[in-house]
């Protein structure tokens, strides 16, 4: 599959013998933030904020500039990182990133409603089933014929 944006083993310890969801989550925002710098950074007059130095000046303040909140909402945005100042992220609970990604998993895990297969693919996935079992002299349980 040459040119796919595969990321492999998501999720995975102990050798990829054990699957993590915590770990899971974390690694999908890994995912996620290679995926976006994999787009590419655009270098221009604007993002380089040309005018706004021009403006303020070298080796001032720009955090309050127009530029700098526009341009902030066009970058990755972690969901788990936390990088608050110390005492934001102590009021808050002084959680890390792994008890952050275990509580989204939770929330995932409990709260999630996939959509229901169409009947085509279920009927091509039980197709498979009974041609494997048939291949592999596998007896179905009668309750579920």
């Amino acid at each position: 599959m040459a040119g796919a944006n595969l990321i492999y083993g998501l999720g995975m310890i102990e050798m990829g013998m054990t699957i993590d969801f915590g770990q899971l989550v974390m690694d999908n925002e890994f995912a996620r933030m290679i995926k976006f710098i994999l787009q590419g950074i655009a270098v221009n007059t604007e993002t380089l904020a040309v005018d706004a130095i021009r403006e303020i000046g070298i080796g001032k303040d720009f955090l309050g500039h127009i530029s700098t909140l526009n341009h902030m909402t066009s970058q990755s945005r972690p969901q788990l990182i936390d990088r608050c100042m110390r005492e934001r992220w102590t009021a808050s609970g002084s959680t890390d990133i792994y008890q952050r990604a275990i509580e989204e998993a939770r929330h995932i895990l409990e709260t999630h409603k996939p959509d229901p297969l169409p009947a085509d693919v279920l009927a091509a996935m039980g197709a498979t089933i009974a041609e494997a079992e048939e291949e592999l002299g596998v007896v179905s349980h009668p309750a579920k014929k």
